[in-house]
């Protein structure tokens, strides 16, 4: 098994970022709870080497950036830095030749706190010259309608393909700015920004495949009745053929790569039931072969190191599992030689040199946010690179357990319970914490600050996967469809009362907090519920339907659909599920929070619930913060968030407070 060496955090050291933080522990409950550990920036966000193994390239967020460096992979000498001033961001970046770096913009719009990306493009050299912006709206010069140099232009990049034979050049794909978007590919020079139209496609919001030569094959978009539209063609000289049309197949398509003789292309394909399935298409004849399928989960892609070839797939649940298309290959061997290497951790190659020899690897667990190790494959060494957040120590952390349970109408439930380190585990004071999203999001196995924060706090914490979470295929995602406050909030009474019944819980010390949907359905138990929970509270959520509603059906055609389909469109049944409208219900103290720039759920909704509780005479404190988005953004105002909640958690079911700072006694 490999161990973090205590050796000095080697990338850290070099950027002069200081990691003199107490190490977070967590016995059964302790006397105070130090917020600060738990809402304290990690280290870094993303970490790459560089195609040749040379560089390591790295975001690092600081009080009013977030800022990409360099490094020199053997001395840890800082080579460039990008960054683009105050209340800015490094979205994302990615390698583009063995020594220049493609990034991805983002700004502080407004009054909120957190950048949104701006769709700009900028490149760098790893020696930090030659910094260009190359798409974007500060950009200037036309070359005509086909070959374009930089000029300012309201669209949104991305990259396609790196173009791994072509240092000089990458495919992004191209979105103006306007509702429900045609997309084209471009292909762009990554030192002078000249681009060259390559395609475009018959469908809107397209996003694009290219094979292992860098011709773009698939386009896989949706007008705005949201249904899912694949596009193939043999190449460059051909046109764009439908290979399939969700109305038709009743599937969904999704192109995730190519053999290496590009003569098989690989699909994720979600059916009307079972969780998603691999399989390889031939574009010659349409046959589709499946790979790989699982019972429960759907697959997240394996590519085989150095490329992007999928080689097998991951399934989370109770703990991530690997799967390969041949389990004899030299990929699956390298896989399963990774699991025994790090014990009862999972890893996963996050980024490798193009010769697939030199990898970064990422290992965590329920209880170790994750370290990286550098993985020489021929050599079969690894060593210690850096830890993200190297503050907490994995063996004072709390322990999670996956659940399995049935709803009252028989579907199967899974999620985890997270027992306080030392708790016996019986009749313990429980903060059932159901998630956001709610589509298409789920709780996984791994390490939640949230929940080892409050099991620190000395609560055990319930997540479940509630109908409508995703992860799980399109029948369970689907169930969840207009279930707000229904058959989604029954499914998480269902997991407390099966806490309850399997003695982990005290029936009498039990909360419910969640945030965005999860602040919903944090309300609507209340209210569902009253005889349940001791208390509630909401964080940045969304409480009253007819409104969420329409702020989703004001935005343009696709949201229409989707708000239609997935919240519902009858008004008295949104209504009478809204908490603003169930308020007098609501028989146990309640906490509100809130950011007033959130755009996703607006602060309206919180103030909204907060006057309907008064009204019916529910005790309610509800605070609200300037500038904050959806889900807060400055550490200042995270940890005096948790310093409220573990406060409000601890007058109801006697947990721990947190530690008040001394110039704040």
């Amino acid at each position: 098994m490999l161990i973090r060496t205590t050796r000095a955090a080697c990338i850290a050291g070099l950027l002069a970022i200081s990691l003199l933080a107490a190490t977070a522990t967590t016995p059964a409950q302790a006397t105070e709870v130090d917020v600060a550990a738990y809402v304290k920036r990690d280290l870094f966000t993303t970490i790459k080497i560089s195609p040749n193994g040379d560089y390591f390239a790295a975001t690092l967020p600081f009080e009013d950036r977030v800022a990409l460096v360099i490094m020199d992979r053997v001395t840890r000498q800082v080579m460039g830095t990008f960054q683009m001033g105050r209340d800015t961001a490094v979205a994302d970046f990615d390698w583009v030749s063995p020594d220049r770096v493609l990034i991805s913009a983002a700004q502080k719009i407004g009054f909120l706190a957190e950048p949104q990306p701006t769709g700009d493009l900028y490149g760098m050299d790893a020696s930090g010259g030659r910094v260009e912006l190359l798409v974007g709206q500060s950009v200037g010069g036309n070359l005509g309608s086909r070959m374009q140099g930089k000029r300012a232009e309201r669209v949104a990049a991305f990259l396609v393909d790196d173009l791994p034979n072509d240092d000089k050049h990458v495919l992004i794909s191209v979105m103006p700015f306007t509702a429900d978007p045609y997309t084209r590919v471009e292909r762009m020079n990554v030192y002078t920004g000249v681009r060259h139209i390559v395609t475009r496609v018959p469908v809107r919001n397209a996003r694009f495949a290219s094979d292992n030569q860098g011709v773009v094959r698939f386009a896989l978009g949706g007008n705005t009745d949201n249904i899912s539209q694949l596009f193939y063609r043999d190449g460059d000289a051909s046109e764009w053929k439908q290979v399939n049309h969700e109305a038709a197949s009743g599937r969904i398509e999704v192109p995730i790569g190519f053999s290496a003789d590009d003569k098989t292309a690989y699909l994720l394909v979600e059916q009307s039931s079972g969780p998603d399935v691999v399989v390889a298409y031939d574009p010659a004849t349409g046959k589709h072969t499946e790979l790989l399928r699982d019972e429960t989960m759907d697959p997240t892609i394996i590519y085989k190191p150095g490329t992007s070839i999928p080689v097998g797939a991951m399934y989370g649940g109770d703990k991530p599992r690997f799967r390969f298309f041949d389990e004899t290959s030299a990929d699956a061997r390298l896989y399963r030689s990774l699991q025994g290497a790090f014990g009862g951790d999972a890893a996963v190659i996050t980024s490798s040199t193009r010769d697939g020899r030199v990898n970064l690897v990422h290992a965590w667990s329920d209880r170790n946010p994750g370290d990286f190790f550098l993985f020489d494959a021929e050599a079969k060494k690894a060593d210690y690179v850096i830890s993200a957040a190297e503050w907490f120590n994995p063996a004072g952390m709390a322990a999670v357990r996956p659940i399995e349970l049935a709803a009252r109408d028989g579907l199967k439930l899974k999620g985890f319970l997270t027992v306080p380190k030392g708790a016996s585990g019986k009749q313990m004071p429980m903060v059932v914490l159901p998630h956001g999203g709610p589509f298409n999001v789920s709780d996984e196995w791994g390490f939640n600050r949230e929940a080892q924060m409050l099991a620190a706090a000395g609560y055990a914490v319930l997540q479940v996967n509630f109908r409508g979470s995703g992860g799980r295929g399109r029948r369970f995602h689907q169930a969840g469809a207009q279930q707000w406050g229904l058959a989604m909030q029954d499914d998480v009474s269902d997991a407390t009362r099966w806490a309850i019944r399997e003695g982990f819980a005290d029936p009498a010390r039990i909360c419910i907090y969640g945030a965005s949907y999860g602040a919903f359905a944090a309300m609507s138990g209340a209210a569902r519920e009253p005889d349940l929970y001791k208390c509630a509270a909401g964080f940045i959520g969304v409480y009253d339907l007819p409104q969420l509603h329409q702020e989703e059906v004001l935005k343009h055609g696709s949201m229409r659909t989707w708000a239609n389909e997935w919240i519902g469109s009858d008004k008295a049944t949104l209504q009478a599920n809204s908490p603003t409208r169930r308020a007098g219900s609501i028989k146990v103290p309640v906490l509100l929070a809130a950011g007033r720039e959130d755009k996703t759920a607006p602060v309206e909704h919180t103030q909204n619930m907060e006057r309907a509780l008064k009204t019916a005479g529910v005790p309610v404190e509800a605070h609200y913060y300037a500038s904050e988005g959806h889900g807060f953004y400055k550490p200042e105002n995270n940890r005096d968030y948790y310093t409220k909640l573990l406060d409000f958690l601890s007058r109801h079911l006697g947990g721990s407070k947190a530690t008040v700072a001394a110039g704040e006694r």
